[in-house]
């Protein structure tokens, strides 16, 4: 999946204009050719950049992501694709994580690109549901969800997902994987008594100092690491 993801994004990127290219993205202050950029940046030597984010940056995931996306997105467009193809069978890893975090990451970012291009596309639901469960279950560190799925029940109404206790939040799965991810323009596709507790939550998310980011890095290494799934036994029921 993780490869067919990588090409895909590589052909949709190639098909993209000089105008569509500087489009602001879903994620905040990048354009749709820094997103491209940021997803080159850990398929290379990634472990060890991360384990160098960790020390010199007190596990700052966002800013680690802010300095390598900013000196990948000074190639060209041209150059990030080629990158994509070359190494599209990257086994780069988060840490004790596996390949959840890997694809969730793509997955979203395929979304903070499409979206505010009005480009559709029907995604697979084997894609979706690993996001769907890497979000719910335990997120990375890099997320920086923290707390905020606590105390919700998260219900995909055309997929029959369901995660977690609470409040009612219910939905199609991709408007509710970009809301537990923290994409405000998710929301509005929701109903449930729960959606204005997550509403709030994604829309102010509580800020993360040093000891909180660093005690999330630590909970990934001391709990057990998830299961080894690969696409060829990946089931659509959680």
């Amino acid at each position: 999946m993780l490869v067919e993801e990588r090409r895909r994004m590589a052909d949709l990127l190639d098909g993209l204009d000089a105008g569509q290219l500087a489009t602001p993205s879903l994620s905040a202050g990048w354009t749709v050719h820094d997103v491209g950029a940021h997803l080159t940046t850990y398929l290379r030597f990634g472990q060890l950049k991360i384990y160098w984010g960790i020390v010199s940056m007190a596990a700052d995931f966002d800013r680690l992501n802010r300095e390598l996306t900013a000196k990948a997105a000074r190639l060209p467009t041209s150059e990030l694709t080629a990158r994509l193809r070359r190494w599209s069978t990257s086994r780069t890893t988060i840490p004790r994580s596996g390949y959840d975090p890997v694809l969730t990451d793509i997955v979203l970012h395929d979304y903070d690109i499409r979206v505010p291009l009005g480009i559709g596309r029907d995604v697979p639901e084997d894609r979706l549901w690993v996001a769907f469960q890497h979000l719910a279950a335990k997120p990375s560190p890099g997320y920086a969800l923290g707390s905020r799925l606590a105390g919700l029940r998260l219900e995909a109404v055309d997929t029959g997902w369901v995660s977690g206790a609470g409040a009612v939040v219910r939905g199609d799965a991709e408007s509710l994987v970009l809301a537990m991810s923290g994409r405000a323009v998710g929301l509005d596709a929701l109903t449930g008594d729960g959606l204005p507790l997550l509403r709030e939550r994604v829309t102010a998310p509580p800020p993360r100092g040093t000891v909180e980011r660093l005690k999330a890095v630590v909970k990934v290494v001391v709990d057990p690491p998830p299961p080894n799934r690969r696409s060829r036994n990946a089931s659509t029921n959680p």
